[in-house]
């Protein structure tokens, strides 16, 4: 065998030093996660956390051990969508995760906030290695499920993510507006990047039913998240309505609560997708 002279373009030779490095962070010695998934945007406001809670709350009811972890550092809104509001404690093995009523488990930096109105005012570095670290120095035990509420967009959160957990796939949530097929392809090609798989789209506020006789009105329009998930030969997992009552059980972190039973398609499409092998 020949000396290896550092110059890989010119060289035949497979070895460990010619083949990328993964970037994978490990897991708390105490996470014994299953799987995950990162629940996406490529827009704020299209309702992403929303519809976070109500796949963990859905999973956790099919008798699954779920786990939310809340990335969005910046605007995080889980915790009092469940009702969660004390601060998380720690033990020898790192942090341990606040448990709802519902017994899914949440970590987020309102849980480490003295205050959860207090701003994160952090530049783009510190607030993707809390992130990674909600992984790393998070005790999460047992977790079939773990659902990671991302920020919208594709900056630096998506990218640690995606780069240092082991992701499993991505639910992608959009809005029936105009901007829909940019925003998604957006999401899409991101994902495509990354080799991360598309479990599908979750189209929110698509319609909301008469309160009189029942019919789907869409004040947005009709059937566009429908074409965009079909160009890019994805499913479209389900759609669900403009509800008041779902919104006042957030506010009142009651999300595990709402009657949303759209969403069960969703969680079937998530618990059916392999677990990939991560080098």
């Amino acid at each position: 065998m020949s000396e290896c002279n550092h110059d890989c373009s010119s060289c035949a030779s497979k070895c460990a030093s010619a083949r990328p490095q993964s970037l994978l962070a490990p897991a708390n010695p105490e996470s014994r996660v299953k799987k995950v998934i990162g629940v996406v945007s490529g827009k704020g406001g299209v309702g992403k956390s929303l519809v976070t809670g109500l796949l963990a709350s859905a999973t956790a009811r099919q008798g699954l051990a779920t786990g939310v972890l809340d990335a969005d550092i910046t605007g995080p809104s889980v915790p009092r969508m469940f009702g969660v509001h004390e601060q998380v404690t720690g033990c020898d093995t790192g942090l341990l995760p606040a448990v709802t009523s519902a017994g899914v488990k949440l970590m987020s930096i309102n849980l480490i906030l003295e205050n959860d109105t207090d701003p994160v005012i952090w530049r783009g570095a510190l607030i993707a290695g809390t992130v990674k670290q909600f992984w790393t120095d998070v005790s999460w035990g047992d977790v079939d499920c773990l659902y990671v509420d991302m920020p919208p967009g594709t900056g630096d959160v998506p990218l640690t993510v995606f780069q240092s957990l082991p992701v499993d796939g991505i639910v992608i949530v959009a809005s029936p507006q105009e901007l829909v097929g940019m925003i998604v392809e957006k999401a899409v090609n991101m994902a495509k990047m990354m080799n991360i798989p598309v479990i599908g789209i979750v189209e929110n506020m698509a319609y909301m039913p008469c309160p009189d006789c029942g019919k789907r009105l869409y004040p947005f329009g009709e059937g566009k998240t429908a074409e965009v998930a079909a160009k890019h030969g994805l499913p479209l997992l389900c759609q669900l309505p403009i509800d008041p009552a779902v919104a006042k059980a957030c506010d009142a972190g009651e999300v595990e609560r709402a009657k949303v039973p759209e969403i069960l398609a969703a969680v079937k499409a998530v618990l059916n997708c392999p677990v990939r092998v991560h080098e």
